[in-house]
């Protein structure tokens, strides 16, 4: 990993002293929205908005599913990051940025803010009429996506309907804190203490859902929402990534009941499927992280269905 000083790339990405071996994960700088509101400089528009994302990355791996879900594929087009992310930062393949040329990602958060300076992050929603990032926040281009092209698409499906917004938000940062970014804890600590808390906080959560889905179809209310497509871009990688490479290894998933049910429910949602790619995740985690996984080497398994039958329609 790495962040942005003074205009050049920094191999580095937090500091243990300050930290005590635990990993930081540092907020997004770009946090604009799209909407019809008159005064907002980012209106919704079909073919002006681009999406920046790693496949292997949970996060961006959010916006593609509401990207799909939401029917957005022809207004927003996408590039995809090279799976290795080394000492460069997120590169761009061969064929290099379609809108620049760029061969980094880097280059985007410069070409937004010359003196910019911190993490260089996937997704990136970049608007090419201003030609700027207009977010790279997650969590708010996945609203973004919910509501402002609707008039657009005629797609109305709400993932974050008002009125399961307040549980859908605490259910967010229980899950963000102890599961999202709980197995990123896990994974970078480097210190004994540091690891057997976040650990246990991750398990202690796991433990809980698989006791929540054994009585509720879904995580917040009667259908799928927000809650559960955040939950599931950690799930779906847990057992090929996080239990060996992040030493989550107390319990696989596909151990847990009702917890694999639920990811191959998800998985199974029309369009879903076609934003998963296991084994270029495992490229990236395995060969990028060289600090955890020195030689590189990629494992070959473990062998995953998510196709399998779910038998989750009687709860």
């Amino acid at each position: 990993m790495g962040l942005l000083q003074n205009g050049k790339w920094v191999d580095k990405w937090y500091d243990t002293k300050e930290s005590k071996g635990a990993f930081k994960r540092q907020d997004s700088k770009f946090r604009n929205t799209i909407s019809t509101d008159s005064d907002n400089p980012y209106q919704p528009e079909a073919g002006r908005y681009h999406l920046y994302v790693s496949l292997a990355c949970p996060w961006a791996h959010r916006t593609l599913i509401f990207r799909a879900l939401k029917g957005l594929e022809s207004l927003i087009d996408v590039t995809v990051v090279q799976a290795q992310m080394l000492e460069n930062g997120w590169e761009f393949d061969d064929e290099k940025d379609p809108l620049y040329g760029f061969k980094y990602a880097y280059e985007l958060y410069l070409k937004s803010d010359p003196s910019y300076e911190g993490r260089v992050t996937v997704p990136i929603l970049w608007d090419k009429k201003t030609q700027t990032i207009v977010n790279n926040e997650s969590a708010e281009i996945i609203r973004i996506f919910n509501t402002a092209f609707n008039e657009l698409t005629g797609n109305k499906d709400d993932y974050s309907p008002e009125a399961l917004l307040p549980e859908i938000d605490q259910m967010n940062a229980r899950i963000y804190d102890t599961i999202n970014n709980g197995v990123y804890k896990a994974g970078f600590a480097t210190t004994q203490e540091a690891y057997n808390t976040a650990y246990d906080a991750l398990f202690e959560s796991l433990d809980w859902l698989e006791d929540h889905l054994s009585k509720n179809r879904y995580l917040v209310g009667e259908q799928i929402t927000e809650a559960d497509w955040r939950l599931f871009t950690t799930l779906i990688r847990f057992d090929a990534v996080y239990f060996g490479h992040f030493k989550c290894n107390r319990t696989q998933l596909k151990d847990f009941e009702n917890i694999s049910n639920y990811v191959r429910e998800l998985y199974q949602v029309p369009g879903v499927s076609n934003t998963v790619d296991i084994e270029y995740t495992k490229e990236h985690y395995y060969a990028s992280h060289k600090t955890i996984n020195p030689t590189g080497v990629i494992p070959n398994g473990p062998e995953l269905d998510f196709n399998a039958p779910h038998n989750r329609k009687t709860l």
